[in-house]
């Protein structure tokens, strides 16, 4: 049965995050370290008040639970074939893993999409930890969605603090 109201959504996806060894506070680092340069009153409680509003947004929520769930059947060999090898390998030019996201950083402006780049290419913290478990779990959708979550965190409170 689907779940209509938001907040038990919400909770559904943090605890998918979790499942897979994703905190909020993960992420939070994420948007901290993004912002800091920028921000002179940034600070961890307000990059995860951030990373919880971007969490409630819907099209958020079905961008994650989506990109998660076809994550796990490439896991369990699910997809049909050539899709299930090309997830499963994470091929450089499958670019699908990084249209998902977009529909989360589309929400939040220019600076989401800079960010998200950043985020992509560096793959620091979570990002990094999730690229690294690619030998024995299936997080080609994950980390991008981490990435996304994250960068538009940060542009939130970009937008926010603009003077």
């Amino acid at each position: 049965m689907y779940p209509h109201n938001m907040e038990e959504l919400k909770e559904i996806t943090i605890g998918k995050l979790k499942e897979k060894g994703v905190q909020l506070k993960d992420i939070a680092e994420l948007v901290y370290d993004l912002q800091k340069p920028y921000f002179q009153g940034m600070t961890m409680e307000l990059a995860e008040e951030s990373v919880m509003a971007v969490l409630r947004k819907r099209e958020v929520i079905h961008a994650i639970l989506t990109g998660i769930a076809i994550d796990e059947m490439a896991q369990k060999k699910l997809l049909p074939e050539p899709i299930q090898s090309i997830i499963e390998a994470d091929e450089g030019l499958y670019g699908i893993d990084e249209v998902l996201p977009l529909g989360i950083i589309n929400l939040y402006g220019t600076i989401g999409l800079t960010n998200f780049g950043y985020l992509d290419k560096e793959k620091k913290g979570i990002i990094k930890e999730l690229d690294g478990r690619k030998k024995h779990m299936v997080t080609t959708f994950l980390d991008d969605l981490v990435a996304a979550i994250a960068a538009a965190a940060a542009s939130r409170i970009a937008h926010a603090n603009i003077k």
